[in-house]
């Protein structure tokens, strides 16, 4: 019987455009919707098999081996900072890390936000850069709408993701710093890559020319 490749696939608003680039690299994609109820996919001809994740999850299934490879933001990979190999950056799903604040504080320097309550959904990243600028904050975790904290006063600012900064307008919030850039990465199990290395490695060398190539972005 022939050895599955288990590719852990991120549902949501990242599923569409990596169904697109995994048909251009010649994977099967027949019958994987983002509307499908289905979680496993298994095609038998290619040995593929595609687990259908939430983001979050990506990479726990695939550094306990539960996946070989899978597609994640950067920003669950640093957040989370799991044992996986980063394979590719897929350029795609760009967001951006940043520090918001009310809009009275357009123009603050770094340096007063010392001492501040920041409300995020990614304390660890929030930790690390407050404390990488020499600064001590109260890092305060939130599962949602962290727009919210500096509106009821929970919170100073906020460290979040944005891509357009739609919402931070919508709330009267400002981009003060920004932290970092985050894109969708191709990660692998570090056992799968060396015990199935002659499926996996030639899948990247085809991911790798098609990103090089501007295709499918």
């Amino acid at each position: 019987m022939a050895e599955y490749l288990t590719i852990a696939l991120s549902k949501g608003t990242l599923l569409k455009p990596t169904l697109a680039l995994f048909r251009q690299v010649g994977l099967p994609t027949e019958g994987v919707e983002p509307e499908s109820r289905n979680m496993v996919f298994t095609f038998e001809q290619e040995a593929i098999k595609y687990i259908m994740c939430r983001p979050t999850d990506v990479p726990v299934y695939v550094e306990q081996g539960a996946a070989d490879v899978g597609v994640v933001g950067k920003d669950v990979i640093v957040e989370q900072g799991k044992d996986v190999f980063e394979m590719v950056d897929l350029k795609y799903g760009y967001c951006r890390f940043v520090v918001a604040g009310p809009a009275a504080m357009q123009g603050a320097r770094l340096k007063e936000l010392n001492y501040k309550r920041v409300a995020t959904k990614f304390p660890v990243m929030a930790e690390r850069f407050f404390r990488s600028q020499g600064l001590q904050v109260e890092v305060i975790k939130l599962h949602g709408n962290v727009e919210l904290a500096p509106l009821t006063g929970i919170a100073d600012v906020i460290v979040d993701l944005v891509s357009t900064g739609a919402t931070l307008r919508e709330n009267n919030l400002v981009e003060l710093v920004k932290i970092m850039d985050s894109t969708t990465r191709l990660v692998s199990n570090r056992v799968s890559y060396r015990t199935k290395h002659e499926k996996i490695q030639p899948l990247i060398e085809r991911v790798q020319e098609i990103v090089k190539g501007g295709v499918g972005q």
